[in-house]
């Protein structure tokens, strides 16, 4: 295969495979050695493709030159402002507030015919029952995530025993009716999940567990497939 042919599939593959992608997986979706898979991520890079990761954590595809953001089909615009709006009733005003710049800024670089989708999309998002607002904390875990720094926190759990705790935050789970935190406790040694509401007095330490996290989600992951929230 010609390497412009191959690129233009590796660039298809990171679009379509769940992120962050192993090279092990990219490999074998293209049919070529690890070397070659490496050479080609470092083709793209060098082409301007934003590609973040490295050989055994996996690889995303945070920027993608040959995809202008414009490049949407109705269907495409109805998706993303319902989603959108979704979040701007997640209880959540941060979120809420990044949901509603991002919708504009969306519509700001479509041309004005498919502006005019955006603007008067088919589907709306409705609750009678709002989601309770989000916790006070969501914010700084966020950030912990982001940064891959551990948190300390006293937990509440259901027979109302409060322990003290240190946990390297892994990610938030958005539930119909809780937010809920997946996270490697280490007082236990172990995989857990956390409600937002049973947690207090949270703060943001200095030890950081990166690179870590994607292998631990990765992992918590292959858990959740047999332990799904609730």
């Amino acid at each position: 295969m010609a390497k412009p042919d191959r690129l233009f599939r590796l660039l298809d593959a990171l679009r379509r495979l769940p992120q962050p992608v192993t090279a092990a997986r990219l490999a074998a979706e293209m049919e070529v050695s690890p070397r070659t898979l490496y050479r080609d991520i470092a083709a793209l890079r060098a082409a301007g493709a934003r590609i973040e990761g490295e050989a055994g954590l996996g690889y995303t595809l945070a920027e993608d030159p040959a995809l202008p953001p414009q490049m949407f089909t109705r269907l495409e615009v109805e998706a993303l402002m319902l989603g959108l709006a979704e979040i701007g009733l997640a209880g959540d005003p941060a979120l809420a507030r990044a949901a509603e710049a991002a919708g504009a800024k969306i519509i700001a670089t479509l041309p004005e015919r498919v502006q005019r989708q955006a603007l008067h999309a088919a589907q709306a998002v409705f609750r009678c029952e709002p989601r309770a607002p989000a916790p006070a904390h969501l914010g700084l875990i966020r950030e912990a995530i982001w940064e891959e720094r551990a948190l300390d926190m006293t937990y509440t759990d259901l027979s109302g025993r409060q322990t003290r705790r240190r946990v390297y935050p892994l990610s938030v789970v958005w539930l119909d009716r809780a937010l809920m935190l997946l996270a490697q406790c280490q007082l236990r040694q172990d995989f857990r999940r956390f409600h937002l509401r049973s947690m207090q007095d949270v703060s943001m330490t200095g030890e950081s567990f990166r690179p870590r996290r994607v292998t631990l989600l990765r992992a918590f992951h292959r858990i959740l497939k047999d332990q799904p929230p609730r």
